[in-house]
């Protein structure tokens, strides 16, 4: 299948979507995997103490960078719907690992994964800006390799 992620395109036998330690994620990445629950053809696992949520075709996998994009959109948009003075934003980050082999450090098949960043700006006219980086670290995306 294909997938494209904002102009970086891979082929990948499927996509996997992670909610690790559910009872500790934040409410935001709840809403992240809920909004990926109704994509077609995809399967969801319960195992141990994560959910995942498998899909194996390029419409399911365009169909979830819409959802995931219309949740963080609408994030983004709380903070100036409410009035506050903070400017909010979100990033895709994209990680992996391999040895010269084609494999990771747990001796899978490489495979690439993407986690999401997202950014608060605080401050007014008059004030120093605060910044602040949070890491979605119970939510992830692992796009599989080619397995042999």
């Amino acid at each position: 299948m294909r997938v494209e992620l904002f102009g970086l395109v891979m082929e990948s036998p499927s996509v996997t979507f992670y909610l690790w330690s559910p009872w500790r994620c934040s409410a935001l990445e709840h809403k992240l995997f809920d909004a990926l629950k109704s994509l077609p053809n995809s399967s969801i696992e319960t195992v141990g103490d994560e959910i995942r949520l498998h899909i194996v075709e390029a419409k399911g996998w365009r169909a979830a960078v819409q959802n995931l994009s219309r949740v963080l959109k609408g994030w983004q948009e709380e903070a100036s719907d409410a009035g506050k003075d903070e400017r909010r934003g979100w990033r895709w980050l994209l990680e992996a690992d391999t040895d010269a082999s084609g494999y990771d450090m747990q001796g899978e098949k490489t495979s690439f994964w993407a986690y999401i960043r997202l950014s608060i700006d605080r401050g007014g006219p008059g004030e120093a800006e605060k910044g602040e980086d949070i890491d979605l670290n119970g939510f992830g995306v692992q796009v599989w390799g080619e397995k042999e």
